[in-house]
């Protein structure tokens, strides 16, 4: 046991050490977000104010300003402002999310669609977005113009295609792959690349942060949708079975449905076609789950991803920076919150 806590903690250290290298400019970040979404509109406000409370991890904003850091930025505050810019893209589509997928609660709290509604949660997105956009043009950069809009056209076309292929239990996991991306992995990926263009470092290391970005995302996403069926979940403090109750198509449920064999298949192919699915229903998936290892499987497919995004940074030399951001592969797979 004792050995378990101990690998714990070095996993969620590496979060912290990373957040703790950039604290000072991190809590700017926050009050940048928070004066750049001062509005005339009493509702927006409110708004506003609930969603900066219930916090979370900025861990998009903490990956410009470790990538800027890395790559020796030191001319400004521009890392703050596009640290900004890259959290609010992240809780734009966090509020669209929750209206597409009718969600209930995030991060312990209401959502905001559920205190107010699906109209104003969707519109106080766009204001987010809005707000993104113009701080981006003030930055001046079209390169970083160019990355951010196109991360947002590919965000909203991760969501389209899931939508598409909503409930397809037989759904293959090039498309799931490609779902994952597009919604999560393409925000990673301009997260880091914002702070090597900062720096101006020569395009080897743009591509080099671009692709840890993507393949932490991956990592990062896979691991999220595991823990949504990992029955071990006590562990992790968190409760499973949303996407399951969502009806999403996520890697355990593909690869469970690989293994299994046709009557299995065809209970599973009900569960998911029902409207409403229940509580023994997602009893009889963890079941399965647990018979043909499918956790196991969904970790060995996100260990290649970490091993792909660590590998990337062994174009820079060897830093405190540098290690930082190779241990927060571990974190990304096996965080606890």
């Amino acid at each position: 046991m004792g050995t378990v806590v101990k690998l714990k903690n070095q996993i969620n250290n590496s979060y912290f050490q990373l957040k703790n290298s950039v604290e000072e400019k991190l809590l700017l970040v926050e009050e940048k977000i928070k004066s750049k979404l001062s509005s005339e509109v009493e509702l927006a406000n409110k708004m506003t104010a609930y969603h900066i409370d219930t916090g979370g991890k900025r861990l998009r904003a903490l990956l410009t300003l470790g990538a800027a850091r890395l790559c020796g930025y030191k001319k400004g505050s521009r890392d703050i402002n596009l640290a900004a810019c890259v959290e609010l893209i992240h809780a734009a589509t966090l509020m669209h999310d929750d209206v597409i997928d009718d969600g209930q609660i995030r991060r312990g709290k209401k959502t905001l669609n559920k205190i107010w509604n699906n109209q104003s949660s969707i519109l106080l997105g766009d204001y987010l977005l809005s707000r993104c956009f113009e701080m981006i043009v003030d930055d001046g950069n079209i390169e970083i113009l160019k990355l951010l809009s196109a991360t947002s056209s590919r965000i909203a076309q991760g969501e389209i295609l899931q939508l598409q292929h909503k409930g397809e239990i037989d759904m293959l996991e090039e498309t799931y792959l490609k779902i994952i991306t597009d919604k999560t992995a393409a925000l990673f990926s301009a997260s880091t690349k914002v702070g090597a263009i900062l720096a101006e470092v020569d395009t080897k290391k743009k591509e080099a942060l671009e692709f840890y970005g993507r393949n932490l995302g991956l990592t990062f996403q896979i691991a999220d949708d595991t823990l949504d069926y990992n029955s071990d979940l006590k562990i992790f403090g968190k409760k499973i079975g949303q996407d399951f109750y969502e009806g999403k198509i996520t890697l355990p449920i593909i690869l469970l449905f690989q293994k299994i064999n046709d009557d299995e298949k065809k209970l599973i192919k009900d569960i998911f076609s029902s409207e409403d699915r229940k509580n023994n229903d997602l009893d009889y998936i963890l079941k399965l789950i647990k018979k043909y290892k499918i956790i196991a499987e969904c970790y060995k497919k996100a260990q290649h991803y970490i091993d792909l995004a660590s590998s990337s940074l062994s174009i820079f030399k060897d830093c405190k920076e540098k290690d930082i951001l190779n241990n927060l592969t571990s974190f990304s797979i096996s965080r606890n919150f």
